[in-house]
């Protein structure tokens, strides 16, 4: 006779029964009864043992192993992150994932989730406010936390949702009110240092190639442009409507050669290396003819030609430290304070002297 499911599985349960005694079946399709059968215990002790209980007699335990191993069972993965209350899996979710940016956050979040024990899974808006909402709200069921890079949601949307999307952080923006660790990147002063340098090589004639109408970044930069620009005698900007990617300040190019601007200050570093290729294409010299400067320091920055000068930030960090504010939540602590990191201007040679 079986013992019952409670502390009778401290005990001896019954003999075990031959695993192989029906005959061959697919591989991966026993059942948690069928285990249970072979090693002449309850189906709630084969659970136990699955989900790694240590209150199974050592003896039960290892009959029950023995026996999910003969029958090649898999434990349903729905069925046993019900049990423990959680999935296993954090989620990061992405405007861009052709965006180096985003693959060194990607980079430093899933190398500290693995060693948790965590998995990731990744999940692309491509740039879209609204389906990266729903998509957001998807991950957040199929996983224990989430960290949101860069959310083209309005700010009014993402505090109306929070509820449903914690535990989560932020990388990328900071959001007032929403409540939710974040880590950002001060725009404001990374573009002040790359001003700062070209109006140290002579140059009063910038141009801003614009970043996605629904980065927050891209309106931190352009405004503190602006502001920078008021505040400079003489100083001319041009903002030209752009994009995030190499095909956008490629497309642009055109554009940027016919603005008059002495120099050019793109959203990021793809954007910039677009527009090199594109100058170069028709004939522009840069930097004696136009300077050309990015944003990020993406890993092939320094291998444009001429290499870019850019302002630098912390990828692989912030995709750290995002796992530690999120493992907290998780744990029902606090996420910790917000951070700002500060940009570091790296000059290379895509900048020169304003031509005369």
């Amino acid at each position: 006779m079986r013992a019952g499911a409670g502390d009778g599985d401290q005990i001896q349960e019954g003999p075990a029964r031959p695993a192989g005694r029906r005959g061959p079946r697919p591989a991966g399709s026993a059942t948690i009864s069928l285990v249970a059968e072979a090693a002449g215990v309850s189906r709630a002790t084969v659970s136990r043992v699955m989900n790694g209980s240590t209150t199974v007699d050592p003896e039960l335990a290892a009959r029950v192993r023995a026996a999910a191993a003969a029958l090649e069972y898999e434990p349903s993965v729905a069925a046993r992150s019900l049990a423990l209350g959680r999935t296993g899996n954090v989620s990061l979710v992405v405007p861009d994932l052709a965006n180096p940016l985003f693959q060194g956050v990607l980079r430093g979040l899933s190398q500290a989730a693995g060693k948790a024990g965590r998995r990731l899974l990744v999940v692309e808006s491509n740039e879209d406010p609204e389906e990266e909402l729903v998509l957001a709200l998807e991950a957040r069921r199929n996983s224990d936390g989430i960290v949101l890079a860069s959310p083209r949601a309005p700010a009014d949307r993402l505090r109306a949702l929070r509820a449903r999307l914690a535990p989560f952080v932020l990388v990328y923006r900071e959001v007032p009110g929403l409540g939710a660790p974040s880590l950002s990147v001060d725009n404001q002063a990374g573009m002040a240092e790359i001003v700062a340098h070209l109006t140290e090589l002579g140059h009063r004639r910038l141009a801003y190639l614009a970043g996605p109408e629904g980065s927050a970044a891209n309106l931190e930069r352009l405004a503190a442009l602006r502001a920078l620009a008021t505040g400079e005698p003489g100083f001319a900007l041009t903002v030209l409507p752009c994009g995030s990617m190499f095909d956008d300040g490629h497309a642009v190019a055109g554009a940027v050669a016919e603005c008059g601007a002495s120099a050019v200050v793109a959203f990021n570093d793809m954007v910039a290396s677009g527009a090199l290729t594109g100058l170069h294409e028709r004939g522009v010299r840069v930097p004696e003819e136009i300077s050309v400067a990015g944003f990020d320091d993406i890993p092939f920055a320094r291998h444009t030609r001429p290499p870019l000068t850019t302002a630098s930030i912390p990828k692989s960090e912030l995709g750290r430290q995002a796992w530690d504010r999120l493992q907290a939540l998780m744990s029902g602590e606090s996420g910790g304070y917000n951070v700002r990191f500060q940009p570091r201007l790296l000059v290379r040679d895509s900048t020169g002297p304003a031509p005369r």
